[in-house]
């Protein structure tokens, strides 16, 4: 077998493994418009992604326009101690502008103030998903696992997408996405279609819970269907 066919094994495994857990998450029921944190990892060796994050971005809105539609806000870290949040944007084009204004820069990860943010916000008001992008963990566990099972008791799942391979990055990010109530998946910059198919499910699932997740499912991509007849 190639590697490109181990690959595209691995990446079926992880949306079918990722979309499962997240069937599983209790149901949005209260009408309302989904707000969901899009928070990156914006430290140099998030370049490429980022990127690529900008051109899949539509992915969020798109997923949900039958729906009734979400509501994102975008929050960043990188350089030294930097953190950015906007408000929360309604359509592609605002958030791929403020996307394109952002440039990476080298630093020390703060998933503890994506997470402490985003505790806040949803304290204010519900925020229904957090989706959080990045490669690696450079801070104390302890405190992102705390953080992330207020975020559980508060019913505010935070869904960690993983680059690269790191073992303790996953280690870490599978604990806050347990912890939360939400899910973990791994994906390769070199296969987009992963990372489109997680952020459109996790759109979706803000926007109108697991019985909307079940009927995207079943006009989705292959990988998802296969998911689909898994688990009923």
């Amino acid at each position: 077998m190639s590697d490109k066919e181990l690959r595209t094994k691995s990446d079926k495994q992880s949306i079918d493994q990722f979309i499962q857990q997240v069937r599983k998450l209790p149901r949005q029921g209260d009408g309302e418009q989904g707000r969901l944190i899009f928070a990156l990892d914006a430290t140099a060796s998030r370049e490429a992604t980022w990127d690529q994050a900008c051109h899949l971005q539509s992915e969020l809105f798109l997923a949900t326009r039958d729906l009734g539609g979400l509501a994102i806000q975008l929050c960043y870290y990188r350089g030294f101690g930097e953190f950015k949040a906007t408000g929360f944007v309604t359509e592609t084009g605002q958030l791929l502008n403020l996307m394109n204004g952002v440039s990476c820069l080298g630093g020390h990860t703060q998933i503890s103030r994506v997470l402490a943010h985003a505790l806040k916000e949803t304290r204010a008001k519900a925020v229904k998903a957090v989706v959080f992008i990045g490669d690696c963990c450079e801070e104390p566990v302890d405190k992102l696992c705390h953080t992330a099972g207020e975020l559980g008791m508060l019913r505010t799942p935070v869904f960690m997408f993983h680059e690269g391979a790191d073992a303790h990055a996953r280690a870490v990010f599978q604990q806050v996405s347990k912890l939360s109530g939400g899910a973990y998946a791994p994906f390769d910059r070199n296969s987009p279609q992963v990372l489109k198919d997680l952020m459109a499910a996790v759109a979706v699932y803000a926007s109108g819970g697991a019985r909307a997740l079940q009927d995207f499912s079943s006009r989705s991509s292959p990988e998802v269907k296969r998911l689909t007849k898994q688990i009923r």
